[in-house]
């Protein structure tokens, strides 16, 4: 059987060749992959979450988990078989001629070891040259060398260590070099921790760097600034990197070749342009079609159905026959050889061979319509927010007085209408998260008005709670894993029809549940068979099957989670959903789910959302109108069209210019200098002025006015006063 390769090339530096890692039992979680990376080269490995990408990497270093070993093929790194080396061998490669940047960092540093010092033992395990043992004291904060601004590597000796270990972190941005090598990783965010992980991969200078989703829980001006040092680093010292992601856009920016995986093989390869411009497995179309963007608003995205087969249940013959809409009998009862379909590009498909070419036009097509969005309203709103305030005390000293304020959100305006979607945007820090929980009044708010309906709801907490509900990021954190789903969805309808509020979805057949009695078991169970008429018709509306709600949230997938938890919002009617981030930790074909779900629910229920994300192709998609908050404060505001198209605040282009795009047509990037400002001691002035580009001397001094652009395009920004 031909394999997939990349093209010969005497450059290449690692080679994997039929490598299968399995469970003891023999349950292949890797079976059969091979690829080419050549120096200076980019492969990226693509696919949903549970196609054994990760294993994958694990597998080339020797890392695996107990009861998982590599069983088969070869892994060779310039000119010797990493599977044959012995562990004492294999730890000297490990960090030095090949590395890895893991996906979590906080997971991955050491909790009670400063970064310095962790550096420092990377520096002494793969240096070419002696190091002293121990290092030399690191400097007290303030005392550090200036970092050089060129990537170049400073030659390592005797007395260089501290000097070396405060380079590498100014080389990955991280910013007053010489303080932070002092701290601890708790001390960090989560960029500045995926910073150091990626100077303590560059530290040992590896011919290879693997880089386990680097950038998934990175904003997107810090995703670009992370990519932009792989690429320098890469074009620099002409290293190989084999990228894992599900990023489609990171894939375009940054590969140079693609493996698509599918449940633990390479179903298809080729160069970045070819892929897309002509993917050839369903799998791979599917991915691209399910990818959200502005032009694909008037219709559903392509999402895939079912899920990745799990370990020990993979199907016979194409794995990926039971969730493709070209699949036939021969699909299902042989599984598909390796074909080589043009020069350098190849896919496992039966679609490719003589006897599948004339079923390529005969797949299955269920298409999903979705109704137009609703025009602009006109409508009163059914949120209005006034300067909005969330001040948290700093408390100090055994009598813990207050001795600052941290504004987390500090003014902050904005308006609803029925049936729109408003997107909330901006980077981690400023606040978006804190405005929506305000709302909820499950954080109190220092000052300003939150009006739902007309009503006020600062002095009556409980108000409208109901009619107003949040689907919060992590789904598995937020359902109580020892209910089940039918104890998770009629838990919130009781204290409801305690209230008198009404139950059920608007529109709903079956009659409501009667009151719950006081006593008596009859009449209780009569109240308890309603509920659960009810939760059925809640499931059949989010996509899950009724049998599915006696089962536990760890039973489920991502996205099944997800929409449990989007369910459970709905059991009580709401008009409003706070959605914060409900889709960032999702696949692109889970999140194509999520997103035609919440896009059908507001059509025939004429919802309201506000959505928290900061992914701005999802904003493209499914939002009517966005506001960009930085700060605590809304920087600048209108409809999609308008701000996404045409941005006016410095810092609405910066984070526009960051994003990936499929096409690779990004804008310049434009470098922010520093970090977010604490809101502990925002700047005076303009909050962004630190770190804008266009920074004028009155921009340190007043907070901008708000400037009306258009009738509903407005931004703060001294650029547009007078």
């Amino acid at each position: 059987m031909p394999l997939p390769s990349c093209s010969e090339n005497p450059n290449k530096l690692l080679s994997v060749n039929r490598l299968t890692t399995a469970l003891q039992s023999g349950v292949a979680i890797v079976d059969g992959i091979s690829f080419e990376i050549a120096a200076g080269e980019t492969f990226a490995l693509l696919g949903e979450s549970g196609c054994g990408k990760s294993m994958s990497a694990l597998s080339l270093m020797r890392l695996l988990p107990d009861g998982v070993a590599n069983t088969g093929g070869l892994v060779v790194l310039g000119a010797v078989d990493l599977l044959g080396l012995p562990e004492r061998e294999m730890r000297r490669v490990r960090g030095g001629q090949l590395a890895m940047i893991f996906q979590e960092p906080g997971l991955s540093l050491n909790p009670v070891m400063t970064v310095g010092a962790q550096l420092a033992e990377v520096l002494r395990l793969h240096s070419p040259l002696p190091l002293p043992s121990p290092p030399a004291p690191l400097p007290l904060a303030g005392e550090g060398r200036k970092a050089p601004s060129s990537l170049a590597l400073l030659p390592v000796g005797e007395g260089n260590v501290e000097a070396r270990c405060i380079d590498l972190l100014a080389q990955v941005g991280i910013p007053d070099a010489a303080r932070r090598v002092r701290e601890y990783p708790f001390q960090m965010s989560g960029g500045m921790k995926q910073r150091v992980m990626i100077a303590m991969a560059l530290a040992g200078q590896p011919d290879v760097l693997i880089a386990d989703e680097p950038t998934t829980a990175l904003d997107v001006t810090i995703q670009a600034q992370v990519l932009q040092l792989l690429r320098d680093t890469q074009a620099r010292t002409g290293m190989a990197m084999l990228l894992i992601t599900h990023d489609l856009g990171v894939v375009a920016e940054m590969a140079h070749r693609v493996g698509v995986m599918y449940a633990g093989q390479i179903v298809e390869q080729a160069d970045r342009a070819t892929l897309f411009a002509q993917p050839l497995h369903p799998y791979t179309q599917k991915l691209f079609t399910a990818v959200p963007d502005a032009s694909r608003r008037n219709q559903p995205l392509s999402a895939i159905a079912g899920a990745v087969p799990p370990l020990g249940s993979i199907p016979q013959g194409c794995r990926f026959a039971p969730r493709c809409d070209q699949a036939w009998a021969l699909c299902e009862s042989e599984s598909p050889a390796w074909t080589e379909v043009r020069a350098g590009q190849g896919v496992r498909c039966h679609l490719y061979v003589e006897t599948g070419r004339e079923k390529r036009e005969g797949g299955r097509e269920n298409p999903v319509t979705l109704p137009p969005p609703s025009p602009f309203s006109l409508s009163p709103s059914l949120l209005q927010v006034t300067d909005l305030q969330v001040h948290f005390p700093i408390r100090k000293g055994i009598l813990q007085r207050t001795v600052g304020q941290v504004k987390a959100v500090d003014g902050v305006s904005l308006e609803i209408a029925p049936a729109r979607t408003l997107a909330l945007v901006g980077e981690s820090g400023c606040g978006k998260t804190t405005l929506g929980k305000a709302l909820l009044q499950l954080i109190r708010p220092t000052a300003g008005s939150v009006q739902f309906a007309g009503q006020e709801l600062i002095d009556t907490p409980y108000k409208h709670r109901a009619a107003m509900q949040m689907v919060f990021q992590d789904p598995y954190s937020s359902l109580n894993p020892k209910m089940r789903i039918a104890e998770i969805l009629e838990e919130g309808m009781i204290p409801a029809r305690g209230r008198g509020e009404t139950l059920g979805l608007r529109g709903a057949q079956p009659s409501p549940p009667t009151p719950l009695p006081l006593a008596g078991e009859e009449s209780y169970s009569k109240g308890r068979a309603a509920r659960q008429a009810q939760i059925d018709l809640l499931l059949d509306q989010v996509g899950l099957a009724r049998t599915s709600k006696w089962r536990y949230p760890h039973e489920f997938s991502g996205g099944q989670r997800q929409r449990i938890a989007i369910a459970r919002a709905l059991a009580v009617s709401p008009q409003l959903l706070i959605c914060d981030e409900p889709t960032s930790a999702l696949d692109v074909s889970v999140q194509a789910q999520i997103l035609n779900l919440l896009k059908s629910l507001q059509q025939e229920f004429d919802l309201a959302y506000l959505f928290i994300t900061h992914n701005i192709a999802v904003v493209e998609y499914l939002a009517h109108d966005v506001c960009v908050m930085y700060l605590g404060r809304i920087v600048e505001r209108g409809t999609v069209a308008d701000v996404l198209r045409a941005p006016k605040h410095p810092y609405t282009q910066a984070l526009l210019s960051a994003v990936p795009r499929i096409t690779g047509d990004r804008s310049e990037l434009i470098q922010l200098a520093g970090e977010l400002p604490s809101p502990a001691n925002p700047p005076s002035g303009c909050h962004f002025a630190p770190r804008c580009p266009q920074v004028m001397p009155r921009c340190h001094i007043v907070y901008p006015p708000v400037t009306q652009l258009s009738h509903e395009h407005e931004v703060n920004c001294h650029l547009y006063t007078s």
